[in-house]
């Protein structure tokens, strides 16, 4: 083959992934949001000695037609938290206080606690933020996100052993 009929063919850039580029866009932008998030600053206005701030260890799994996130959330109640859910993201915070005094003798003794828990995860794939459901139990915060395109979960096929 001679070289002017090399550089006649078309040449197609294929990607080592199955998706295509389309879906390097959503992940660079996912990317992109998080890292802005974590960029922007959160100005604590009480005292440090009192505030608590964490970030809760979060599951997610995608269950084919929808994904469900578990959330630890320790000593918080259902009204204290704050949960919010975007098209392709899920934001949970929460902020318990306690107040606990004890009257003895001639002292007062008081102990206060804050504790501010803020956690925001990307979702791989669009969802329906309006068809939500999130349930609080034992302090396991269980939110349940329809998926806009539900994925096709693999058949499998048990094989009895010999």
């Amino acid at each position: 083959m001679s070289i002017e009929n090399k550089d006649k063919e078309k040449k197609e850039v294929v990607p080592f992934w199955r998706s295509g580029f389309d879906e390097l866009d959503r992940v660079f932008d996912n990317f992109k949001r998080d890292f802005e998030h974590v960029l922007t600053p959160s100005f604590v206005t009480k005292p440090l000695h009192h505030v608590f701030e964490s970030s809760t260890s979060c599951d997610l799994i995608d269950e084919g037609d929808k994904f469900v996130v578990t959330a630890d959330m320790p000593r918080i109640k259902k009204e204290e938290i704050n949960l919010n859910v975007g098209d392709d993201y899920i934001d949970i915070s929460a902020e318990h206080k306690e107040s606990e005094e004890e009257k003895k003798k001639k002292y007062i003794r008081k102990e206060h606690s804050e504790v501010s828990i803020h956690r925001r995860m990307s979702l791989p794939e669009r969802v329906k933020s309006s068809d939500v459901k999130a349930k609080l139990n034992n302090g396991i915060l269980t939110v349940e996100i329809p998926k806009e395109k539900p994925t096709p979960q693999p058949k499998t096929t048990k094989i009895n052993i010999e």
